[in-house]
């Protein structure tokens, strides 16, 4: 913790998303372990482009996806971070303070049994480190302004953030 909270770094979201490739029942299922996991409603993503040799068309539903803020996100960071005995590669860091890592079976989670009819599935956890202040100001509608580059967060500070805060192990 330091003199000035307004520095203090804090986890701002987690994103936590399944790509399933296709629209129809292993949509459905995925979107069925993302809330047996996370214990929240989950959204689909749909494509942006059009992929003629996938069969992918604009607007299609690709994948699920579900956000988390707050309390319930540090609680499933720390669960998801259990499961890969609290390591993580360095270049899963990218130079704005985030970081992503991947998780490849839902049944790694305490709690979650193999069940036959939905299969197996992977995920991928996107966590999103900010410093208190300063979203708003980038976000609102008047007077709109940029973070400045020393309240923004790097890749040491947020690699020493989980360390320090979640007993992260980083491997180079």
């Amino acid at each position: 913790m330091s003199e000035n909270v307004m520095r203090d770094l804090r986890i701002s979201k987690i994103s936590v998303n399944i790509g399933v490739g296709e629209a129809g029942e292993k949509l459905v299922k995925a979107q069925k372990v993302l809330e047996m996991v996370t214990g929240q409603k989950s959204v689909q993503t749909l494509s942006k482009t059009v992929n003629r040799d996938l069969g992918i068309r604009e607007g299609m539903p690709l994948g699920c996806k579900v956000t988390l803020r707050g309390e319930n996100a540090e609680k499933f960071l720390a669960r998801a971070l259990s499961i890969r005995e609290n390591r993580v590669y360095e270049y899963s860091f990218d130079k704005e303070g985030n970081m992503s890592f991947g998780i490849s079976d839902y049944t790694d989670f305490d709690g979650m049994k193999y069940d036959p009819e939905i299969g197996i599935f992977g995920m991928d956890v996107n966590v999103v480190i900010r410093r208190k202040g300063g979203e708003r100001v980038e976000r609102r509608a008047l007077l709109r302004k940029s973070i400045p580059k020393e309240h923004r967060v790097g890749r040491d500070e947020a690699i020493q953030f989980m360390k320090d805060k979640y007993n992260v192990q980083v491997i180079e």
